[in-house]
């Protein structure tokens, strides 16, 4: 469990480091950054921590920099993958993102191989407690989403990039719970596997997601929701 935790914590304030180096240190004119902080709040990581990461971000305060590197793979069944990675060391990261992918039926690809299967999107949860999804739906359009879809306990409305802050904005006004909101890449189409080739997927992911330097794992992946429960 404290593994796990100081995990989640480095990641947070890489995640923080990464957008003030990218963006500056004013959450107010940097949605990465303000989207960084928090998700940094809700791991319950301290504000001297954050400060101190936005610092380092901002070349202000001490320690080692940062670089941020998008890896591309293929995984059990053709599956796409994408990773980004923030590392001070791009080869070491590099080879045990190559092993990793490797032990799990997976393969590094070349850049630019599985990247085009990806579009970049925003994405605002909003809790389905009370409000209904024709709501949610209206609020939606009207706000300038591109989609909405119902997932479990919450509505997942799909925005472009330059609108998340906008739409969210808007679906908060309108009285919608917003329980986050941040950038993805979403896959233009997903490959569905079962069987012995989802259960190795599933340990890839989550083996990946499980390394230190990897901030993002994206993938195309999907699998029917009897084995999905099932997991």
């Amino acid at each position: 469990m404290d593994a796990a935790r100081s995990n989640i914590i480095s990641k947070a304030l890489r995640d923080i480091m990464l957008a003030a180096r990218q963006g500056g240190g004013n959450p107010e004119a940097n949605l990465r950054l303000k989207i960084a902080i928090e998700r940094a709040r809700d791991a319950n990581v301290s504000l001297d921590s954050i400060n101190r990461a936005i610092k380092r971000g901002t070349g202000e305060g001490e320690g080692t920099q940062l670089e941020e590197l998008t890896y591309e793979a293929y995984g059990p069944g053709g599956t796409a993958i994408l990773i980004k990675a923030a590392t001070d060391n791009r080869n070491r990261t590099a080879s045990e993102i190559r092993f990793i992918c490797s032990k799990h039926g997976g393969r590094m690809a070349e850049v630019g191989a599985v990247s085009w299967m990806f579009e970049q999107k925003g994405i605002i949860e909003v809790d389905k407690r009370g409000m209904s999804e024709d709501d949610v739906l209206a609020l939606a359009i009207d706000a300038g989403a591109l989609d909405m879809t119902p997932e479990d306990d919450v509505y997942q409305v799909y925005t472009s990039p330059s609108e998340l802050e906008s739409v969210r904005a808007k679906l908060e006004s309108g009285g919608a719970k917003v329980l986050s909101a941040d950038l993805t890449m979403v896959p233009k189409t997903t490959v569905t596997l079962e069987g012995e080739d989802a259960e190795k997927m599933v340990r890839l992911l989550e083996a990946l997601d499980e390394q230190d330097d990897v901030s993002e794992v994206h993938t195309n992946f999907d699998m029917p929701e009897e084995d999905a429960q099932s997991e």
